[in-house]
């Protein structure tokens, strides 16, 4: 199997999709990996890295994504690049279909192309492994960011987001109960900061409950709670994640107006369209807007700004999905892994991801089934 590794050309995205520790264990196993020129420059991953292991660097864009049997990547593809590819081509990483343009659906269905997406892919407890360190990162950094845009220079309240002895700690509400959610809960907590976390799932509000012995508010909340607790706050996460579909908008635009002057909105739920109605996309280079006094962080990738770590983090939760699809082939790893399946949002050109479908007004089929009646031709 040739396995490429593109350079990723979203803005701001530094990562790369295969490190060359994942190179190497891939190669060992008798793959051949190709590498665009550069592709790990940002991650401080340089081409002779790569060719010590035995990964050959390709000095054409087009002849990794012509010749490559799988790709592995971070983000999405877009419709030009898609177009080159090979009829049949796997591309493993990050989807996010829902909130994608309609032509890069519709050029990866005309290429019939199988994609496998990290967000969704399962492992037997039905939690997300290959998101995992993504999540934990994201729950590490918005504590980091968040801490920047509080103070006077960065447009903030001036505040700091932990506590000290006669002052009021900072406020921080939380979106969202899961990874994410749950680690940014814990890090604010262990700053000082008075937390608040609201999810509709009780047992993962319990979760968090019993990791905080009980210091965290945990709370279902409907409109008028939220339109109270944001009141208050000095930050608000988003952290909702619904697998393979878009994310509701959980604070209104009149929400965000009701908010403090100086107060911080970081969406971390943008790359699925955002939870908060204010919210639209940014870059690391220009991180930022402000609405209604409120300061908004909207960056889809910014794991990106550490580079280095994200990459080897991502490389070594999905190696042994691309090792297990390299020694069963597709059909056979698909066949043998149902969670691993569960992360295909499309198969040779046909949707199999239900909830996704809907999103886009599509009908969708069974990935097993699929992979049945190919095994009987």
């Amino acid at each position: 199997m040739i396995i490429g590794v593109p350079r990723e050309s979203a803005g701001s995205e530094f990562r790369v999709g295969l490190n060359p520790f994942a190179a190497a264990r891939l190669i060992s196993l008798g793959h051949e990996v190709l590498v665009e020129q550069g592709a790990g420059e940002a991650a401080r991953f340089e081409d002779r890295h790569y060719t010590a292991v035995g990964a050959r660097i390709a000095y054409g864009r087009e002849e990794v994504l012509g010749r490559s049997d799988l790709l592995a990547t971070v983000g999405r593809l877009d419709a030009e690049d898609l177009a080159i590819l090979r009829k049949g081509t796997v591309v493993c990483g990050f989807q996010h279909l829902a909130v994608a343009p309609k032509s890069g659906v519709e050029a990866a269905r005309g290429r019939e192309l199988t994609l496998l997406g990290y967000e969704l892919v399962e492992d037997r407890s039905g939690d997300l492994p290959i998101m995992h360190p993504v999540s934990d990162m994201a729950g590490r950094m918005v504590l980091h960011v968040a801490a920047h845009l509080l103070q006077t220079r960065s447009g903030g309240r001036g505040i700091l987001l932990g506590s000290i002895p006669t002052v009021a700690p900072a406020t921080v509400l939380i979106l969202g109960a899961g990874r994410v959610g749950q680690v940014a809960a814990m890090g604010a907590l262990h700053l000082g900061a008075h937390v608040i976390v609201v999810d509709s799932d009780v047992h993962q509000l319990r979760k968090i409950h019993d990791l905080s012995q009980g210091q965290i508010v945990t709370t279902q909340a409907g409109v008028s709670r939220l339109e109270k607790y944001t009141s208050i706050a000095d930050l608000v996460i988003g952290a909702v994640y619904i697998p393979g579909g878009r994310a509701p908008f959980l604070v209104s635009r009149e929400m965000v107006s009701g908010m403090k002057d100086g107060s911080v909105i970081i969406d971390l739920s943008i790359d699925q369209g955002g939870c908060v109605e204010t919210s639209r996309p940014t870059t690391l280079e220009d991180p930022t807007f402000v609405v209604d006094g409120v300061v908004h962080y909207c960056v889809p990738n910014m794991t990106s700004n550490v580079a280095r770590t994200a990459s080897r983090a991502l490389a070594g939760a999905a190696l042994p999905y691309l090792m297990h699809i390299g020694r069963e082939g597709l059909v056979g790893a698909l066949r043998t892994d149902r969670g691993l399946a569960a992360g295909v949002t499309m198969y040779r050109g046909t949707l199999t991801h239900a909830r996704l479908a809907r999103q886009l007004g599509e009908s969708s089929e069974d990935i097993q089934s699929l992979i049945a009646q190919e095994a009987d031709r």
